[in-house]
């Protein structure tokens, strides 16, 4: 039945990677979308925390995980093949001064696969990285409609990952990926004379087809001490990356007449954008297969990124920040006789600085995440279920706070499932 599943969510993955709109946050409007990248579910439900590591989970944002054994078993040439899946449900309240709207989104959220070879560590896999979904508009005193936003699409991220297991407690790793997408942006322009609309809306439409190559390093060093705690720590850093965007641009006009403008003269048929760099360093402490707390810091240099392309008044870019605190819990994993006691239950906290201000206010996220995760086939593989909620945004300068309630589920799996049965 699992297998089955596998095939149908793998399947369902590539087509909404054409054609999915996985957010409706009215914030994609601006640079090129909302960050989706935020971790594996596991990592969403500890409050975005990504440094804890182990050789049964994925981690999607240290590639240092892909060659992380146990300690007890660095020399353990069987540790599992790690497979994972995973796809989110979005519901948002939007607030304004002026009234209130709902919206909601589902999309898969990521495809990945690592593997052990000795001390190395390989991982693969796809995911969006960012999303553009929304329509917004705007009107006179009159109340009468003046313009309508809509976009759609995203940046979506290839990578192929190397790890080393230095030492049974030093790990180091790199991911090389390619990002690959298009953003569409359309605005529609209607006229009125004395409260009548006097013609067809003027529609401008706008697209960037995206592509470029990125790298992320990653460190990670886990040691017991006392005798039965764990100490683990991990560092990553991503630096500075270019995306070329490829951009088109074409007018249609109230009498029908479509008109493609002339961006080659304006310097604007091709753009370079800089993708900013990212550290992130953490630490936590725990007692394996039983619990972990620990707490994760990730500086963002956002301020470099800019689109000339798509330029909007009143907003910059500025530094960005996330601080995630979280851990999970364990009754007892190896207990046979209550199942409940196998369920790992996890929760956390994160805060972050998003790197995008307008009209002079800083964009910020709080939340707080739930989640388990429930033994499946075996006592390694296991379904996970999370759940987010907070708010991003403000209502100050007539913008909008974003209250979210986000449902995450994903299928953690091993080496079990892709074993050859000696016995039928």
């Amino acid at each position: 039945m699992i297998k089955k599943l596998v095939v149908v969510f793998i399947a369902s993955f590539a087509l909404q990677l054409h054609a999915q709109q996985g957010t409706v946050s009215p914030y994609s409007f601006f640079g090129i979308g909302s960050l989706k990248f935020k971790g594996t579910v596991e990592n969403r439900s500890m409050g975005g925390l990504s440094i804890y590591t182990d050789s049964i989970h994925v981690n999607l944002r240290n590639p240092a995980s892909y060659a992380t054994p146990n300690l007890k078993s660095f020399r353990d040439e069987s540790r599992p093949v790690k497979f994972a899946i995973a796809g989110s449900q979005q519901s948002l309240n939007l607030q304004t001064d002026n009234g209130s709207d709902r919206s909601t989104a589902t999309t898969f959220d990521y495809l990945a696969l690592s593997f052990p070879m000795g001390k190395f560590g390989f991982g693969f896999g796809l995911l969006p990285y960012t999303s553009v979904g929304y329509k917004i508009q705007s009107k006179n005193e009159d109340g009468e409609i003046t313009n309508k936003y809509t976009g759609e699409g995203g940046l979506n991220k290839t990578y192929f990952g190397l790890g080393y297991a230095i030492t049974p407690k030093l790990s180091v790793g790199a991911d090389f990926s390619y990002n690959f997408g298009n953003v569409k942006n359309n605005v529609e322009e209607y006229f009125f004379d004395n409260g009548d609309f006097i013609q067809y809306p003027t529609v401008e439409r706008n697209r960037s087809n995206l592509s470029g190559f990125a790298v992320n390093f990653g460190v990670t060093y886990k040691t017991i001490i006392k005798e039965t705690y764990e100490l683990v720590t991990s560092v990553t850093y991503a630096p500075e990356s270019k995306l070329t965007s490829k951009n088109t641009r074409s007018i249609l006009t109230g009498d029908g007449t479509s008109l493609e403008a002339d961006l080659e003269s304006q310097g604007l048929d091709e753009t370079d954008l800089t993708m900013p760099s990212r550290l992130s360093f953490g630490a936590g402490i725990g007692q394996p297969r039983r619990w972990f707390v620990g707490a994760e810091y990730t500086m963002q240099n956002t301020s470099v990124f800019s689109n000339p392309f798509l330029d909007s008044n009143n907003t910059n870019f500025v530094n960005g920040s996330n601080f995630s605190f979280g851990g999970f819990f364990i009754p007892e994993y190896d207990s046979f006789s209550k199942y409940w006691k196998r369920i790992t239950y996890r929760a956390g906290m994160h805060f972050e600085h998003t790197g995008l201000n307008i009209s002079d206010e800083d964009i910020t996220e709080f939340g707080i995440s739930f989640g388990a995760g429930f033994p499946v086939g075996g006592v390694f593989s296991n379904a996970n279920l999370g759940l987010e909620f907070g708010k991003r945004g403000t209502t100050n300068q007539n913008l909008v706070q974003e209250n979210f309630a986000n449902i995450l589920i994903s299928l953690s799996l091993n080496d079990r499932w892709f074993q050859k049965r000696k016995y039928n």
